[in-house]
């Protein structure tokens, strides 16, 4: 195997222990209708991975998003690039460069419609806890 192939399968791995952090980080808050939208084979995505979820109020909304960074720095050392959206959280956006989790009021989500944006992107769905 090439060191390029093992360094795609090492990103892959890495990703995914991600995505599957954040996604338990959600579900310790109860945050609800879970999916993961993998972009990587669509052009011109801004992240190879969006992780979709919402919570009934604002301040689980903000909730899920402190528990998301809390986990991901403890367990894996690794902290947000940019986090947005916490002052008003009917939105709150934080991005992990390869990974983006957006955490929705469900009104918000309905009206941003990401999933019908980003359509062409394989979908995961996750079980409310």
């Amino acid at each position: 195997m090439s060191k390029r192939q093992t360094a795609a399968l090492k990103l892959r791995a890495e990703d995914q222990t991600l995505n599957d952090l954040i996604v338990d980080a959600i579900q310790d808050i109860k945050g609800k209708k879970i999916i993961k939208l993998d972009l990587r084979h669509i052009d011109d995505a801004p992240a190879d991975f969006f992780i979709i979820c919402e919570g009934d109020s604002t301040t689980q909304i903000k909730a899920i998003s402190l528990n998301v960074e809390k986990r991901c720095r403890e367990e894996l050392g690794l902290k947000s690039i940019h986090v947005e959206g916490m002052l008003g959280a009917k939105w709150v956006l934080v991005d992990f460069f390869n990974t983006v989790l957006h955490v929705f009021y469900p009104e918000t989500r309905g009206f941003y419609d990401l999933e019908d944006l980003w359509s062409d992107a394989e979908v995961t769905e996750y079980d409310d806890v």
